[in-house]
C-alpha cells in the first residue's frame, strides 16, 4: 500500500555510501512480461488543423499480473521516454504507480531508490550515466501549474528530464502539450488479486509511435 501524505518538501536522491546503485542487483525480469491486450484510437474532438482540435491520443491496453510485471513494464517504457516527457500515473491507493515508477527508474539508470513520495512532494534522481534525472512527484497536496512545480526548487531543469506525476490529473497538464498518461485499475473490495488493467494513453504528436515502441 501506498502510504499516507503528509509535510511537503523536496530532495534529491542519495548515493548511500560505499554503494555503488548502477551495479546494484535488479529484479529478474518476469517469464512473459506484459502484452498488448488490445490498441485502439483514442477520440479526440475537432477536425483535422482546425481551430481548436484537441490532439489525437494513442491508447494501448495491457494486463498485468503481478508487481514483477508491473516494474518490467516500468523498464520497457524507459527505453521510449526522452528528456521533457511528462508521465501521468493515476490510481488508486496500492494500484501500482511507485511499482512501475521503479521500474522507469531501473531503465533509465538513475541514482537512488524509487519510494513512494511520502514525506516529500518532489524527489530527483540523477542519472549515473548521463542520461535524464528522473523527477518523481506526488501532486496529491499540490494546486496544480507550472508556477507551483517551480516553487519546488527541484536541481534540475525539468525539460531535461523525465518528470512522472502520481495523482497528476486536472493539475500538471500545461506543464506539456505531449504527455504519457498511465492509468492503472486494480479489483475493488477487500482482495489480494494482483491482476492490473493498465491503460496508456499517449497525447500528442511525441506519441503518436507508442503501440509500434511497445511492441
Amino acid at each position: 500500500m501506498e502510504a499516507p501524505h503528509n509535510s511537503p518538501a523536496a530532495e534529491t536522491a542519495p548515493n548511500p555510501a560505499g554503494t555503488d546503485p548502477a551495479s546494484a542487483p535488479k529484479p529478474a525480469a518476469p517469464d512473459s512480461a506484459a502484452a498488448p491486450a488490445s490498441t485502439a484510437s483514442a477520440e479526440h474532438g475537432g477536425s483535422a488543423g482546425g481551430a481548436g482540435a484537441v490532439p489525437e491520443a494513442v491508447t494501448v491496453a495491457l494486463t498485468v499480473t503481478s508487481p514483477e510485471q508491473m516494474q518490467e513494464l516500468g523498464r520497457r517504457l524507459a527505453r521510449v521516454l526522452a528528456p521533457g516527457d511528462l508521465v501521468m500515473l493515476t490510481g488508486e491507493l496500492g494500484a501500482g504507480k511507485t511499482t512501475l515508477t521503479r521500474g522507469l527508474g531501473e531503465g533509465l539508470g538513475v541514482r537512488g531508490a524509487v519510494t513512494s513520495p511520502t514525506f516529500v512532494i518532489a524527489r530527483v534522481h540523477p542519472s549515473l550515466s548521463g542520461g535524464p534525472a528522473l523527477v518523481h512527484v506526488d501532486a496529491y497536496r499540490l494546486g496544480g501549474g507550472l508556477d507551483e512545480m517551480e516553487d519546488l526548487d527541484l536541481d534540475v531543469s525539468l525539460p531535461e528530464s523525465v518528470v512522472v506525476v502520481e495523482w497528476g490529473d486536472g493539475k500538471v497538464e500545461e506543464l506539456s502539450d505531449d504527455r504519457l498518461r498511465v492509468l492503472i485499475d486494480r479489483a475493488t473490495g477487500d482482495t489480494d488479486d494482483e491482476r492490473r488493467e493498465v491503460t496508456l494513453v499517449g497525447i500528442g504528436a511525441r506519441w503518436a509511435g507508442l503501440r509500434e515502441a511497445l511492441g
